[in-house]
């Protein structure tokens, strides 16, 4: 039987303006996490969410939340986000000159850590960190914003990071973010991911069915297409 998958919400992707109808939806369905997706308009070129919205989005769901990093210094917020109520914490590698502590400094707050790499950067880079992280998330797109086309290397680089990882590390999730369509997470899941980011390409597409149905929906187009791929 094919391993269990997982998946996040992307908040950014929601509809700000019934975001508690769409998190107990959400939640209702059976959604493992709630992604958000932090920009300082610096590392990325957008603006995005804050600790204040994790707060609102923990008051009104229990689903366990990630605060994606894409800012300059993250050392400077991982405590508030894990104050923040969130039990996962990814920072980039391009990011942290001293990933050792900053990985060490997720842990000592209470969360998850996690480390996240862009698609141009190389997976060398992550080859000293496997022993301080428990989950690698690959972009597929570059990050900054929605609605992008997956990049052709995308598929391989997790291939062989999943190689890697089962040598070293079994136990790390291995999570996917940027154009996660039904055929691509079909695709990526046959490469070894395993956590996936759904956003604009897949439950959030359009608002042409209730959110609770849609990933409901995905979930079961995806498990149907990891059979013929």
């Amino acid at each position: 039987m094919p391993e269990k998958l997982k998946y996040a919400a992307s908040v950014m992707c929601a509809n700000l303006a019934r975001l508690e109808d769409d998190l107990r939806a959400l939640e209702k369905a059976g959604c493992d996490e709630l992604h958000f997706d932090i920009m300082d308009g610096m590392f990325v070129p957008n603006f995005t969410l804050g600790f204040d919205f994790i707060k609102a989005a923990r008051g009104v769901c229990s689903l366990p939340c990630h605060a994606h990093l894409m800012v300059t210094k993250p050392e400077d917020y991982i405590e508030r986000f894990a104050e923040a109520g969130c039990a996962i914490v990814s920072v980039h590698v391009e990011t942290c000159p001293h990933a050792h502590r900053t990985l060490s400094q997720i842990q000592a707050a209470g969360a998850t850590p996690a480390i996240a790499i862009n698609p141009a950067t190389p997976l060398t880079k992550l080859e000293f960190l496997l022993d301080y992280v428990d989950r690698i998330m690959v972009m597929t797109v570059d990050p900054g914003y929605a609605g992008q086309t997956i990049l052709a290397g995308a598929f391989e680089r997790v291939r062989i990071l999943k190689e890697n990882v089962d040598y070293r590390k079994p136990s790390i999730e291995i999570e996917v973010d940027g154009n996660i369509d039904v055929r691509n997470a079909a695709l990526l899941a046959k490469a070894g991911a395993r956590v996936f980011v759904l956003g604009s390409s897949s439950i959030f597409k359009g608002n042409a069915r209730p959110l609770g149905e849609a990933l409901t929906q995905f979930r079961t187009d995806v498990d149907a297409k990891r059979k013929t791929v």
